[in-house]
Formats: structure tokens, sequence, C-alpha cells
């Protein structure tokens, strides 16, 4: 009998891998708490697999992973709280175990999602704390105010503590061999090096030598990506795999490149955003057009692919400033460029907080998608500056000024120029036939041919 059941509902194609999971699942084994991983992504039947999993495990606890709130795509627009309802209701059909959400994308509005979904307890922030602490208050071993970050019910109502940000620098590597093989806050956590190269090793002995690494930008701060790569470098690593960042345009150094590059890198997805400097200072950015040019530039000296990634509509857009966008995206002359038409709103944020104060929803003409008893933006909600026009009417004109370019991906699109990784199906294809690297360079490289 299993006393902790790690659930990964994340059946989205081409998979994902779930990371946090997997660190969890580490984390309680360490603490000598037995853990079964139930990973759905890959069953025919999800549902299905999960009674049966729950029937081999008969765990005292539950615990389920939410990566995203949505696809973050106005035009398709695919909310994942639902599928996570159904997941907590099965729970609830076969087991008497008390269920706890957490991940990243949980942790965007976690006592919203909680009271969404029906789930007894929920955690903020990192779990590997909390979730061996819970596990033995459910066994009358603790208290719940005791538990960092935790959410748990009283009544109608969701109580919580306050999260925990732990040191991760002394954190030994991992094995991460849980699984077959979130999120960014205003906090930098780096983990020492030599843990990062010895998870890489530990991957490295399982056959696994393509990675992504995603979400969080890999240069923030500078001298710790340098560290990293020295320690790679350093073990020969780099010449045993290849790898894939997001980054900021800035810090970027040659020095930095050039390390990046001796590591192993093949590829970087930067975070532009807009080709105007008042757009980027709107949406908090601290660098500008000229950053995204050199840093490009730095990495095409070095052959290293480049996607820059755009969003286009954040307030203050017009059509002036997003050909400007258009037209330094093409200067810049990146491996391929991808847009994202509109700003997802999250709750919580200077975004939210500025559309809320125009009034109800459905009568604000920037706003798209779940207008209506919608009030926490759960479900996918988008900002897209009225000097734009419709969504349709913006991909129109973004369409007219690109003018063909195939190195530009429009998100959602539903086409061959689609860089929506949920449910693309070329991108399936691809990777059952043997390709490997960042879901974007793949897209490229099928489109190039």
């Amino acid at each position: 009998m299993a006393e902790v059941a790690l659930v990964n509902p994340n059946v989205t194609k081409p998979a994902i891998g779930p990371l946090g999971l997997e660190y969890l699942a580490e984390a309680c084994r360490a603490a000598g708490i037995q853990v079964e991983v139930i990973d759905l992504c890959f069953e025919a039947d999800p549902l299905s697999a999960l009674r049966e999993g729950l029937g081999r495990a008969h765990p005292a606890l539950v615990g389920i992973t939410l990566r995203n709130t949505d696809n973050c795509f106005l035009a398709s627009s695919h909310s994942f709280i639902p599928e996570l309802a159904e997941v907590v209701a099965t729970v609830r059909e076969v087991s008497p175990a008390p269920t706890v959400l957490g991940g990243a994308g949980f942790s965007v509005a976690p006592a919203a999602i909680m009271r969404e979904v029906g789930a007894d307890y929920g955690v903020l922030g990192d779990g590997e704390e909390v979730m061996p602490l819970l596990t033995r208050t459910l066994e009358g071993k603790g208290a719940l105010h005791e538990a960092p970050g935790l959410l748990w019910r009283e009544g109608n109502e969701v109580r919580g503590n306050a999260p925990s940000w732990p040191d991760l620098s002394a954190r030994p590597g991992l094995r991460r061999d849980m699984v077959d093989t979130l999120s960014k806050g205003p906090r930098v956590r780096p983990r020492s090096p030599r843990a990062v190269a010895d998870e890489v090793e530990s991957l490295l002995a399982q056959g696994l030598d393509v990675y992504h690494l995603c979400d969080s930008e890999f240069n923030l701060p500078e001298s710790h990506a340098r560290g990293i790569s020295r320690e790679l470098i350093r073990r020969g690593l780099g010449e045993r795999m290849r790898w894939y960042g997001y980054l900021s345009p800035r810090p970027f150094s040659s020095e930095l490149a050039d390390l990046m590059q001796r590591a192993g890198c093949a590829g970087i997805n930067f975070g532009a955003d807009s080709g105007n400097d008042e757009i980027l200072a709107r949406l908090g950015r601290d660098f500008s057009r000229e950053d995204v040019l050199e840093a490009t530039r730095l990495c095409r000296a070095r052959d290293i692919a480049v996607m820059l990634d755009l969003l286009i509509g954040a307030p203050g857009e017009t059509r002036e400033t997003a050909a400007e966008t258009i037209a330094m995206a093409k200067r810049a002359d990146p491996s391929c460029i991808g847009i994202s038409l509109g700003v997802r709103i999250y709750p919580g944020t200077r975004l939210a907080r500025m559309i809320m104060a125009q009034g109800p929803l459905p009568d604000n003409p920037a706003i798209w998608g779940q207008a209506e008893d919608n009030e926490q933006f759960l479900q996918p909600v988008f900002y897209l500056s009225p000097e734009l026009g419709t969504p349709q009417e913006a991909s129109d004109f973004l369409a007219e000024i690109i003018g063909g370019d195939e190195r530009f991906f429009f998100g959602g699109s539903g086409d061959e120029s689609d860089y929506d990784y949920d449910e693309n199906q070329p991108l399936v294809d691809a990777i059952a036939a043997g390709a490997r690297g960042a879901y974007w360079d793949i897209l490229r490289q099928l489109r190039s041919g």
C-alpha cells in the first residue's frame, strides 16, 4: 500500500515530462514515504488508468499536479481546469484518500482552483517539504499550520499558510528515475552547478541526451548560467548532449554565449516580446530592442539557433508599434519567430487589476475569451489592444506585414505555422519519427525540410 500516489494528469501531446512531480516523489522517498506515480500522459483512457492505478496503490493521500491552467493562446483557448476537475472527481469515486493539488499552474490561483475542482488540500509553491509533513499530519503526527504553503478547507472557506522558499543551492542532484521520461516568481533560487551537472549525468545514464530548460530564464543571474556552463564543460558533458534554454535578452554577454556553445547549447528562445521600447516598459521588461538585436547577433555568430517570442496586443499597442516589432524581428534575423496575439490575464497581476478597474469584463472592448462569470480569470481570457481591432483583423494585419516570411509562427493558428504545442500533430509525428530538440526547433526544421 502506497502512502502517497502522485498523479500526472497532463495528456497533452507532445508530452511534457512532469519535472516537479519527479522532484516531489524523490522528496517523499527520502522521507521514508512509499510513493506510487500514476502517469496518465500516454494512456488511451486516462480516467480508467487512474482508477486502476488507485486500486493498485490504495494510497492514503493523492497528489495531483497542474502545470498550466490553459494553453495560453487566444485563438485556441484550451482550458485544463475542467480536465483537472474530472481527475479529482474520479479519485473521489474510487478512493477515500484526500486530494492535494500543486504545480506551477495551481499556484497561479490556488484557492480559486481548489474551490472550482473540489480538492481537499493545495500547495502554493514548493511541495518537497509540504508533502511529507501533510502525510504525517494525516497520520496524526503533525498539524496543518506547520506545513508552509499548505491550503486546506474549513467549511466553505479555504485557509492557508504562507509559502516558504527554501535555499536550493545545497540541494543535491536528483536521480530522476520515477517517471519514464513550473513557473516564474519574484525570487531567483539557483541550484548549485554541481547538482545540475549531477542530474544531467543521471539522465545521460538513462539514455536521455537532448534537453530543453523551460520557463525560467537560464541567464538570470548570468553568473549562475556561466557557472553551470563551466561545470558542464569541465565534465565533458557538452560533448555528449544537446540542450536548449529560455533566456532573457539581457544580460547576455559574448562570454556567456561562448560558454553555452561549448557546454552543448544548440538553441535559445529569447522572450523578446516587442520591438518598441515603450511597449517593453509597459510590460515591465528591463531590456530594449537593441538588447534583442545584440543577443541574436551573438548567437548567430556561434551557430546557436534562435527563437524570438513576440507578444502582440499589450496595453498601448497600435498597428504602428506592432509593425515596428515585426520589422525588428526581421532585422534580427533569428532562426524563427513566434507570435502570441493577446496577453493572457492572470489573477493578482497588475494587468488584472487594471482590467477590473475598468468595469465588467463583458463590456470591455479589449477583452476576448471567457468574459462571463470569470472574475477570477480561471478560464482563458485575453487583453488585445482595441487599436488592433478584432483578433481576426489583427491576425490579418500581421500576416500582411509579415509578407509570407516562413520564419514566423502563429500560436493557435491551427495550420502548418502553428507553434501551439497543445495537441500539435505534426510535432507529435516528427518526435515519433525520431526528431529531438526544443519543440520550436523541430517545427522550424520541419518547415525548412
